[in-house]
């Protein structure tokens, strides 16, 4: 199970830290992602990290204002999210991977194998 926070209404150039922990299960067994969905449009990858968090990948709207990071300990993954605009808006999912290698992430959905419940971040112009 995933459950995401941290939403929340900002204005453009402000800063939101998500978080996502997950329960249950060994928590470095999974490669996670944030995916986010505006209103009106499909699902988008955001961001993505390994099981230990040596490799993290973003999409391009996002790279420099986004960090995606991970504590093994606190079964969290967190997306520090800086400079923020209104097209960030969006209900913010977090995802985890069962079984994926050391160093891979994915931005494909459809190897996700849990999702979090959304969280919404609206960024005022």
């Amino acid at each position: 199970q995933l459950q995401a926070s941290g939403g929340g209404l900002v204005q453009a150039g402000g800063s939101l830290r998500l978080s996502c922990t997950a329960s249950g299960r060994t928590f470095t067994n999974y490669a996670m992602g944030w995916f986010r969905q505006a209103p009106g449009k499909e699902r988008e990858f955001v961001a993505a990290i390994s099981r230990y968090g040596a490799s993290t990948y973003y999409t391009d709207s996002v790279k420099g204002r986004f960090t995606i990071s991970r504590d093994n300990a606190k079964n969290t993954v967190y997306l520090q999210m800086n400079s923020l605009k209104p097209e960030d808006t969006a209900v913010y999912y977090c995802s985890a991977n069962v079984g994926m290698a050391f160093y891979a992430t994915t931005l494909n959905p459809d190897e996700y194998d849990y999702w979090g419940q959304g969280t919404l971040v609206t960024v005022s112009s």
